[in-house]
């Protein structure tokens, strides 16, 4: 029987968000596949530099620890590699992980592209650099566990320098399969398709929302980074074609090192012609809707958005959202009401019309189909009568053949 990971947490109380961020390292845990065993919180008032808590505090956890063996020890923040090493000598050299290295831990485990892979590694390697003076020993001796998939120990083994090539020789191909993005944008500029991003705070649904657009079956599972690389689909909302993409939600307190890395993931959402900023509304969803919109913020962000908030299926009065699109992407409820906003975000850049093209001048016109979405056509003795949707900045290239 595969023994399971056992995690005990230090939550430090530093605001009101405690609650919050405790609950999601419990989340993380368990999305690890480890077994969360206990918690104890600590008021922070001054940060401790060599420990972060203080000397009292730390041997009243060991003490508390003492029954317990081969529990990894979960501080719920963020650590320096020197405070990590001495937490985890006052509590008897237990294994200590911070917040980072468990979310690091768990995109090992979820990424399945290429460059979602290059993208996991190349964030745990700018981590681990500054944590290797004095840290390869201890984690070595360590062995498996939260912390060990990814590059694994024979990194930690190896030297500075080779890191540091290792990281630019990540960056440069990552760079390569940015280049390649760029020209699949600009295709779909060229063709005149437009982008709708779901974007939001991890397991608020938003791959639910994909399946029920697309049928796509992206993986719907009820756990923080359950689906990691991006999904690209066209869909049609109206009498209008999309792409629709879902993308790699967000969390309080994200590594800085993964958001810069996944950041040629984002640019899905980051160059879209909509996002969907999609929350939960059995969580704190002005919360998630904040910290979605300052990572998004962070990197550049400036495109409209819709606000959607999902699992509405069990409120009864749904006033007091207002300024959301409420829905259900699980039992469908609420879509009718997506759709029409978002066909009227875009209604003011298209037109519907008519355009009838003589016989002759069927072969030019043909250039001009990537411009407009066709409805319906038909034939007769004046040429193709065509039902269509076109965007205003192209109305020009076909006003000879506009009938009405």
């Amino acid at each position: 029987m595969e023994n399971i990971e056992k995690v005990y947490v230090i939550q430090p109380r530093l605001d009101d968000n405690c609650r919050v961020l405790h609950e999601e390292a419990v989340a993380l845990i368990e999305s690890a596949g480890a077994e969360y065993c206990g918690t104890t919180y600590q008021t922070i008032k001054k940060i401790n530099p060599a420990t972060y808590l203080g000397s009292g505090k730390l041997a009243q956890i060991r003490e508390t620890l003492s029954g317990l063996e081969d529990v990894t020890i979960l501080f719920n923040g963020s650590l320096s590699p020197s405070q990590t090493l001495n937490i985890s000598a006052a509590l008897d050299d237990r294994k200590v992980i911070d917040r980072t290295t468990l979310i690091l831990d768990i995109f090992a485990g979820r990424a399945t592209s290429a460059e979602g892979k290059i993208q996991v590694e190349l964030a745990q390697l700018k981590y681990l650099y500054p944590r290797l003076k004095g840290k390869g020993e201890a984690l070595s001796r360590l062995g498996g566990g939260i912390g060990s998939r990814g590059p694994g120990e024979t990194q930690l083994e190896t030297d500075r320098r080779h890191i540091r090539t290792l990281i630019k020789y990540l960056e440069e191909r990552l760079k390569e399969t940015e280049q390649r993005r760029h020209l699949t944008a600009m295709r779909r500029e060229k063709q005149n398709i437009k982008t709708i991003a779901l974007v939001g705070y991890t397991n608020t649904g938003k791959s639910t929302l994909m399946n029920r657009f697309t049928g796509a079956g992206v993986l719907e599972k009820d756990a923080l980074f359950a689906t990691l690389d991006p999904t690209a689909r066209k869909v049609t909302i109206g009498v209008m074609e999309f792409l629709l993409v879902d993308t790699v939600g967000f969390l309080q307190d994200l590594p800085h090192d993964l958001v810069e890395a996944f950041k040629s993931t984002l640019e899905s959402a980051l160059n879209c012609d909509l996002a969907l900023i999609v929350c939960d509304a059995t969580g704190d969803y002005d919360m998630q809707y904040r910290t979605t919109m300052q990572t998004l913020e962070g990197l550049g962000f400036d495109r409209p958005v819709l606000k959607v908030l999902n699992k509405c299926e069990c409120i009864d009065d749904l006033t007091p959202f207002a300024d959301f699109v409420c829905i259900s992407a699980k039992y469908g409820n609420g879509m009718d009401d997506l759709c029409k906003a978002i066909t009227d975000k875009f209604s003011t850049q298209y037109t519907e019309c008519t355009l009838t093209v003589p016989y002759s001048k069927i072969k030019d016109f043909n250039r001009f189909a990537p411009f407009f979405t066709e409805h319906s056509r038909s034939y007769d003795e004046n040429g193709l009568t065509l039902s269509c949707t076109i965007e205003n900045i192209h109305l020009s290239k076909v006003k000879e053949f506009i009938s009405r």
